[in-house]
């Protein structure tokens, strides 16, 4: 059928039509695949209509078909919407339920996720709708019931809205999954399947994106040989960044001041626009820079809005609602308001501090002007002055497209293992189905037999190790099907279905009555009755504790501590270090050409990088510098690979250990994005004649498990494994087991098997997540091959240099408090000054 003639077609776009709107070419190319019941992937810039691109393909389908029927189609779902954050599900629902109501098309439109109370929940069960948004999560809680092909008998389309957030993370192996499961029921019950859309944002490994969404259609002809369609818009979203500049650069920065003393530069920009989103990266910032913003410019109250992860739900909801209808002059948010929700009144965004990676920069820029028309506007704020030449480099990235790949998951055994449960819970599964089901996937593709039958034999006798103990013997096997029969079993497994593992986190209550919000328990164990803490931009007096609620009264203190959350320092990512680099090999034509004004940021750094050139040297792209420096703290080694801080972690142990074996000698470590530090009380012996053995990437792989605890980093990891595959129950809502319980019940498991099973696959899993994502072990040996084609340049500076300051500065951090820090480090730049 050509779409053009279709009858879906004319309704729609009559309907666009009489909303201004005309369908852009990319939405009519997918919408002709939609109708020929293909599969594929729509790659379009942020506010460029990707929604409505499957959505209404899905309209226009039903339209067509109820056209050649003649009569109206049998209730059930047609459309399930898979999105990553239950913040987009209302945003998503309320633009499908205005198309629908205005097409008087006869759908329903159902949201499904943790917020979803159980009223609502009854009446899916009773009468599903035509149209599902869901979260991954709760996909997997509807696989956990009882006759649920059954569910997915009608589904025509299954949507998996902000494709590039999901893969590379466990969250995308459950989407895998379960279109894995319900296409293959669907395949079992007729020739007819689901077509499979993602929706995306562009990442450099668009293919292989789709590939992984898609691997699992294999079991129906409709794809036949190729992979799938990609639609991408061709359309160039323009984009305008602006730096803010402080009055004068700092020779010697240091990391996390300078933002706030530019707080008062925002305020101009705030008042010129309609709305602004400050986007910081960790959520403690957030609480920070709202209350200094509400500081300056008291006039704010009222008109602006914190929005994080922590902040009570009803709070967040209003905060959305108000950017709606531009009711707010400035929300300061962290990667909350990253995706997909679309506020149309927002004409500005701010980016304090790097964003660490060109993707999630694009993605910030593309909440201002979320029309394709529109110029996306976006500022970018340094917290320290060395921050300017990453904008220099987030520009030129932009202009050139380099964005970020996300590297799909594989051989997640613990999100299997929970899978299989899942499937256990409600029909039961037999193993050779699930199996070439499994292996059509692509985290799975490389599953083993015997690996296969050791997860089977872990989930219905709890293996090797733990063969004893009645609480792993999950599975029963019943005719040659594996079935959970056990009710407390099932329920248990009901409450843990995800692969979000945070650290324990406690509501934080006032003790008059009314919720605040939701606090790491680490943090609320480090504080004593009477001290003082902020959140969600209030000032809170600690009460007391009780189970898992903090108590707290409000408070009119001036000074509070800032909660920081675990993980929240992203390491700089591999693309924005190469361009990093890039910009700096730039700086010397800059200087000779005097004219460049996209390079603004690279021309205010010019002193800086004058006094980093006369007391030491400036790298170019080529280049290793490698610094030793005396002071009176003792001997230290630092080096400048720009590979963000993750690599210059392992690699700051592997060059300590290589070192040892020349000489008996110890190190402490400290590391930014740009480099890292070796302190020691003793000469470091590192020079021309060795420096290239040093960072040889040969035998790396026995040099980081010689180098770094590796153990203790993969027990840790396993924690998160453990409670993923179910080998430890976190709980009864509201009353979680403490982190520390936790860990301590994951290393006792840990410990078994290392002994008792050394060939267990979680165990192996624990140790290759260390090396993938602690370690990133691939971009270490990259760098390291890059350094052995590259030029080093060993350096004896006098004094404390430009780039070595921050580096510096940091390891002071755990020894002092922020203000004494500040006292310390100003007498370091005086005398660094004279």
């Amino acid at each position: 059928m050509d779409l053009h003639q279709s009858k879906g077609y004319a309704i729609v776009t009559h309907w666009l039509s009489s909303k201004g709107y005309r369908p852009f070419i990319f939405q009519e190319q997918a919408w002709q695949h939609i109708i020929h019941g293909k599969s594929g992937l729509v790659n379009a810039p942020t506010g460029c209509g990707k929604t409505y691109s499957v959505f209404l393909g899905a309209v226009i389908d039903y339209i067509n078909r109820q056209e050649v029927s003649k009569k109206a189609a049998s209730p059930g779902l047609q459309l399930l919407w898979i999105t990553p954050l239950r913040a987009l599900a209302k945003d998503i629902g309320r633009a499908m339920e205005e198309a629908i109501g205005e097409l008087n098309i006869p759908w329903k439109v159902g949201i499904r996720n943790g917020d979803t109370d159980t009223a609502e929940r009854a009446r899916q069960k009773r009468q599903m709708p035509e149209v599902l948004i869901i979260t991954p999560e709760s996909l997997h809680l509807l696989l956990a019931q009882k006759g649920y092909a059954t569910i997915f008998h009608s589904l025509k389309i299954i949507a998996v809205d902000e494709w590039h957030e999901l893969i590379g993370s466990k969250r995308g192996v459950q989407v895998e999954l379960a279109i894995s499961r319900i296409v293959n029921s669907q395949c079992s019950l007729s020739n007819a399947t689901a077509a499979v859309w993602g929706i995306s944002a562009t990442i450099g490994n668009l293919d292989e994106a789709k590939e992984v969404l898609l691997s699992s259609l294999s079991c129906w002809t409709g794809v036949g040989g190729d992979a799938g369609v990609t639609v991408k818009a061709n359309m160039d979203k323009l984009i305008e960044v602006e730096s803010i500049f402080p009055d004068e650069i700092e020779k010697y920065p240091w990391a996390g001041h300078l933002g706030i003393k530019l707080a008062h530069k925002l305020i101009p920009i705030i008042e010129e626009n309609r709305t602004t989103l400050i986007f910081i990266n960790t959520r403690g910032m957030s609480e920070t820079w709202y209350q200094t913003l509400l500081d300056i410019h008291p006039d704010l109250a009222g008109s602006i809005a914190l929005h994080h992860g922590s902040v009570d739900m009803e709070l967040r909801t209003w905060v959305e609602e108000n950017l709606h209808t531009g009711k707010l002059k400035a929300v300061v948010c962290t990667a909350s308001l990253d995706l997909g929700v679309d506020f149309r009144p927002v004409e500005t965004v701010i980016q304090v501090g790097s964003p660490k990676g060109v993707a999630r920069f694009l993605q910030r820029a593309g909440r201002s002007g979320h029309r394709p028309d529109a110029i996306s506007k976006i500022y970018f704020l340094p917290t320290h002055s060395l921050e300017l030449a990453e904008a220099a480099a987030l520009k030129n990235a932009i202009r050139e497209n380099i964005i970020e790949s996300r590297v799909p998951m594989l051989l997640c055994y613990d999100v299997l293992i929970q899978y299989l449960n899942t499937l256990a819970i409600s029909d039961g599964f037999i193993p050779e189905t699930i199996f070439k089901e499994i292996k059509q996937t692509y985290c799975y593709r490389y599953l083993q037999p015997e690996e296969w039958e050791q997860l089977l034999h872990f989930i219905s006798a709890g293996g090797k190790a733990l063969y004893q103990y009645d609480d792993y013997r999950k599975t029963e096997i019943e005719e040659g099907v594996y079935k959970i029969k056990s009710r407390k079993i099932a329920m248990r497994h009901r409450l843990h279905i995800g692969t979000i593992v945070s650290e324990s986190m406690m509501k934080v209550r006032f003790i008059s009555g009314g919720y605040v919000g939701v606090i790491e328990e680490w943090f609320i164990s480090r504080l004593e009755p009477g001290d003082v803490f902020t959140l969600a931009g209030r000032n809170l007096e600690y009460v007391m504790c009780k189970e898992m609620t903090a108590y707290v009264r409000k408070s009119n203190a001036k000074k509070s501590k800032v909660p920081s959350w675990q993980g929240g320092r992203m390491p700089l990512s591999a693309n924005l270090g190469r361009k990093l680099r890039e910009a700096l090999d730039r700086r010397s034509e800059i200087k000779i050409q005097k004219s460049k004004p996209d390079d603004i940021e690279l021309k205010v750094l010019e002193p800086l990088f004058e006094l980093q050139e006369k007391v030491s040297h400036v790298p170019k792209q080529n280049e290793l510098l490698i610094e030793h420096i005396e002071t009176k703290d003792g001997f230290h080694l630092f080096v400048y690979p720009f590979e963000g801080r993750l690599v210059h972690e392992a690699m700051a142990a592997i060059l300590a250990y290589r070192i040892s074996r020349i000489r008996p000698i110890t190190f402490s470590f400290a590391m930014n994005d740009y480099g890292f530090e070796l302190l020691s009380d003793q000469p470091i012996p590192v020079d021309d004649t060795s420096v290239y053995d040093l960072f040889s990437p040969d035998n790396l792989l026995a040099d980081i498990q010689r180098s770094v605890n590796s153990t203790e980093m993969a027990k840790r990891k396993f924690r998160d494994i453990a409670v993923i595959g179910g080998l430890i129950f976190q709980g009864m809502p509201g009353e979680k087991k403490k982190a520390r319980h936790l860990q301590a019940s994951a290393s006792l498991l840990f410990n078994v098997f290392n002994e008792y099973e050394p060939d267990n696959v979680l165990l192996k899993q624990s140790y290759q997540e260390v090396l993938d994502q602690q370690m990133e072990e691939v971009r270490l040996r990259d760098m390291l091959h890059r350094i052995q084609r590259s030029k080093i340049v060993i350096t004896f500076p006098q004094q404390l240099t430009p780039f070595c300051f921050p580096i510096k500065v940091d390891s002071m951090r755990e020894d002092l408090s922020s203000e004494r820090l500040e006292d310390r480090v100003k007498k370091m730049q005086g005398s660094l000054d004279q």
